[in-house]
């Protein structure tokens, strides 16, 4: 393969890794704002989403240790490191 086409299949590589992290990105936002509305539905009906592992992350908050909470909030969630930060400081 010559120096042509692999720069061809170079950028057509490229453009898949780029379509689908964009396609990837539009999903994690639309899942960040469903999330949002059900925790709000959550909050009117006076419900509370008990998960231990959730119970960490929060008592992490309360004794000031955010960033450690972000990072727990992150691996217990898969969560991105705004939604872990927008969800740590509605904890606190």
């Amino acid at each position: 393969m010559g120096t042509l086409g692999f720069f061809a299949l170079a950028m057509i590589v490229f453009a898949s890794y780029a379509g689908l992290e964009g396609r990837l990105s539009r999903n994690d936002r639309r899942i960040a704002r469903v999330e949002k509305k059900l925790d709000r539905i959550l909050d009117h009906l006076g419900l509370a989403e008990a998960d231990p592992e959730l119970e960490q992350v929060a008592a992490l908050a309360r004794e000031g240790r955010k960033i450690q909470a972000i990072k727990a909030y992150r691996e217990v969630t898969g969560a991105g490191l705004k939604e872990a930060k927008d969800a740590v400081d509605r904890l606190i």
